[in-house]
């Protein structure tokens, strides 16, 4: 059966019901509000189908976990693809759940957006995407791309080579995403005409970024004066996206993340989007989904045992 039969076959054991094809007619037999779940699911995927996408058995498992949600995967349409000049020719890049969807959505309507979320969301790779197609299209003059590097500190001066050797391994998911959509030669050209920049975040300060898609990666690590600073760069014309993961903030003990505060003071703000999303928005590997739950599981287990021996403690 290949392929189809897999995917049907996982369909079946997740939504406990049982599709019988009958050449030009499906049947589902099973409950009806099953039923009636599975029914969306197929007419979504066979709707991406007809559009060139071929669904993968993850593409399956995020359709399932937005359904249980009541959320309909619909695939949403492409920021990117193979016909766009100077896309790798086997790109395509759609987001696959409604989080996702919302995502993008907000990055298209408002000139700043930020996005909190679990690894694996695709929080800097959509971004990415939104980035080089807006300079592709031309709508903005050219892409700027930082993050802070953390752990460079006092310890920077240690590592072997130049600031810019020191400095890449930071910015390296940068450089990953980017030639994942972009292909290498036209991605150096860029930079040689500065239409691409990939820097610490400690380089943007006294600078205005005008005419420019920028993306601030791994927020959750800025202090409150780095996010200040990074946010009063936008000039005319600009777009910034703002990622990062809360629950993996890198920063000394006592320091408060830029990004946690920018959250709460910004949050109702005009023209400044917030997404939140979740783990049913990872689109790595379905392992990674498993990862986010057991670690989410443990942590409210670890609070639920601090509270109960913190009672016994007063009861003493």
């Amino acid at each position: 059966m290949g392929r189809n039969g897999e995917l049907r076959r996982r369909i079946q054991d997740e939504a406990q019901v049982r599709i019988v094809d009958r050449g030009a007619k499906v049947v589902i037999v099973g409950e009806e509000r099953d039923a009636h779940m599975v029914r969306g699911l197929l007419r979504d995927m066979l709707a991406a189908v007809r559009s060139g996408h071929v669904p993968t058995l993850s593409d399956l498992n995020y359709a399932l976990a937005a359904a249980r949600d009541r959320s309909v995967h619909n695939g949403g349409s492409e920021v990117i693809s193979e016909r766009s000049p100077g896309i790798r020719e086997d790109i395509h890049i759609r987001p696959r759940t409604h989080g996702q969807k919302h995502y993008l959505e907000t990055i298209l309507s408002c000139p700043m957006t930020l996005v909190i979320g679990p690894a694996g969301t695709g929080k800097t790779y959509l971004a990415m995407a939104a980035a080089v197609s807006s300079l592709l299209n031309k709508q903005v003059k050219r892409l700027v791309l930082t993050r802070p590097a953390v752990e460079a500190g006092e310890s920077l001066g240690f590592l072997p080579g130049g600031l810019e050797e020191k400095v890449n391994p930071y910015l390296r998911p940068l450089y990953d995403a980017l030639y994942s959509m972009v292909d290498m030669a036209r991605v150096r050209r860029f930079m040689d005409e500065e239409r691409v920049e990939v820097a610490p975040l400690a380089f943007m300060r006294g600078r205005t970024l005008e005419q420019a898609f920028v993306i601030l990666d791994e927020a959750q690590n800025t202090t409150s004066e780095q996010m200040l600073m990074f946010l009063t760069r936008l000039g005319e014309g600009s777009r910034a996206v703002i990622t990062g993961d809360i629950t993996q903030i890198d920063l000394p003990k006592g320091t408060k993340s830029g990004l946690v505060e920018a959250r709460r003071i910004l949050r109702g703000v005009p023209e400044i989007g917030l997404v939140h999303l979740s783990k049913h928005d990872v689109v790595r590997h379905p392992l990674v989904q498993r990862i986010v739950d057991a670690y989410e599981s443990d942590t409210v287990q670890t609070v639920d045992s601090e509270v109960k021996h913190s009672g016994s403690a007063i009861g003493a």
